[in-house]
């Protein structure tokens, strides 16, 4: 996966036109198009375009992974329009066509052409193509749609989303801090990848499950899921504000809900207790938005040690969550035990979060779990490649 990332696997004409195009942007000026046919313009507001995660009315995105799929017929170019809410000077998104791997590149305000050319590895052979984009990073990861550029006999088709749909909630070690690729290199992604389902993650390094200021976020997953914007607002200067986020906008609801949190809290010194009754009524508040979905609750992987050794939080804890949710009339929630899933040769050892191959390990392991618990694979991709 990672030697396709590799600038050294595109032609050394690609590069120079990369680097033209970056130095070009940084000053702030329009990449000139010199294709000398007309463009077809793709307004923001297009019903046609499936857009996931959580984006603010602008329309820009927020949270790492947020993005949007495309199906069009006949595509040989593609750029994207975007407006001054993008970060600054440039947000990292990763784009997939055709159910390929994700590359990543960088886009700024303006005019940001889409080198198609890299994503197929030559001549696009289907006659429509899927188009997935979504914003890579857990900060500066605000990507300001416009509009879109496609050629002149392109045709924008209806996307058709998986049967099966992942939420999952969580901190730095499901937001992918710490890798090349950030979330699309994450356990939550390959899952939700391996699965061929659509996935939406909800996740900021730093934040706690408490809310409570935690390593530069001003609040905790237990306020935060609940809002349009990540923690990130709070060092912005246009939008230094949050906003309620409406789930009904999350089409299709997830089959399954994905929690891995208490890392921060613990960070924190929040008390196990504290800790145990603020994840309680986190669950109640998920249930006035997923009334029948299975909650699924990881407990701790630790924090492993050069000897062998591994620094587990709130022992015990997750299984007394699960029992006072259940003696108070809690259904359908279960518990993940990853105890043992990762080891130090998983994890960076200067901060202890997993490496790539760390986040591989994890995904497949949880991937096992699902299929004993009855979650399966979808065995195509809802929209199809003709």
């Amino acid at each position: 996966m990672w030697s396709k990332l590799q600038t050294s696997t595109l032609s050394l004409l690609f590069l120079s036109q990369l680097i033209i195009r970056d130095i070009t942007l940084a000053t702030g000026s329009v990449v000139p198009d010199k294709r000398q046919e007309q463009v077809k313009v793709i307004r923001n507001d297009d019903p046609l375009i499936y857009y996931h995660g959580r984006w603010d009315t602008s329309p820009g995105t927020w949270w790492a992974g947020t993005g949007l799929k495309l199906n069009i017929d006949n595509l040989d170019s593609l750029a994207l329009n975007l407006g001054p809410h993008t970060s600054y000077p440039n947000a990292t998104i990763a784009v997939s066509l055709d159910y390929g791997e994700f590359l990543s590149f960088n886009v700024s305000q303006g005019h940001n052409v889409i080198p198609l050319e890299a994503l197929s590895e030559g001549e696009i052979i289907n006659k429509n193509s899927v188009v997935r984009i979504n914003s890579q990073g857990w900060q500066n990861n605000r990507v300001n749609l416009e509009s879109i550029e496609v050629n002149q006999d392109a045709k924008l088709l209806p996307y058709t989303p998986s049967k099966l749909t992942f939420q999952f909630i969580g901190d730095s070690l499901s937001a992918g801090q710490y890798l090349p690729q950030g979330v699309d290199q994450a356990w939550p992604f390959l899952v939700g990848e391996n699965f061929k389902a659509e996935h939406v993650v909800i996740a900021q390094p730093g934040a706690a499950l408490s809310d409570i200021v935690s390593y530069g976020n001003q609040h905790g997953l237990s306020f935060q899921f609940f809002r349009t914007e990540d923690t990130g607002y709070f060092y912005t200067s246009d939008h230094n504000y949050t906003t309620p986020w409406d789930f009904r906008r999350d089409k299709p609801a997830p089959d399954a809900v994905v929690i891995h949190l208490g890392a921060n809290d613990n960070g924190q010194n929040v008390p196990a207790d504290t800790f145990v009754q603020n994840y309680l009524a986190f669950l109640a508040h998920l249930r006035e938005v997923y009334p029948h979905q299975p909650l699924l609750l990881f407990t701790p992987w630790g924090w492993p040690q050069p000897d062998g050794s591994i620094g587990y939080y709130y022992q015990g804890k997750y299984q007394e969550i699960l029992s006072l949710w259940e003696a108070s009339g809690g259904s359908n929630t279960f518990l993940v035990d990853a105890t043992g899933w990762v080891d130090y040769q998983d994890i960076f050892p200067d901060n202890e979060h997993p490496t790539v191959a760390g986040h591989q390990k994890i995904a497949g392991l949880f991937e096992t779990w699902l299929k004993n618990f009855g979650i399966l694979p979808e065995e195509e991709w809802a929209t199809k490649l003709s």
